[in-house]
């Protein structure tokens, strides 16, 4: 595995689409932070660490709530003024779904980093 959070982010997507009520990704404090972000804004229902051995993995229950999920590459660096030309891009319509970003206060929804005025690293979508 070269990318693990495209992995994860991928896994998520195929289980949401075949009707699975939940599975296993790998953990990581990126992947932790992106699915709180999406617990928050009720696509998945919850998630737990599990111990696998040497490693933990994250046990991700899903809520059929997303339509489509997605890794943005290349990272895009946005700036608080250019969030309408991406948000066009990956999400179909205004208000349905949010793009996360990576910034210098945490892992933030397009929504909070909008509200607190900060632009940052386009790394996923969901809607």
């Amino acid at each position: 595995m070269v990318d693990v959070f495209a992995d994860a982010i991928n896994k998520i997507k195929v289980y949401e689409n075949n009707g699975f009520d939940e599975c296993m990704v790998s953990s990581t404090k990126l992947i932790r932070s992106v699915l709180e972000k999406m617990k928050e804004n009720d696509y998945i229902k919850d998630f737990e660490e599990v111990k696998d051995g040497k490693f933990s993995k994250l046990k991700v229950h899903l809520s059929k709530k997303i339509n489509d999920i997605g890794v943005i590459k290349p990272r895009y660096a946005i700036k608080l003024d250019e969030f309408q030309k991406y948000e066009t891009r990956y999400i179909p319509s205004k208000d349905f779904g949010f793009l996360i970003l990576s910034t210098s206060k945490g892992i933030l929804t397009s929504r909070e980093a909008k509200q607190g005025k900060t632009g940052g690293r386009l790394i996923a979508y969901v809607y």
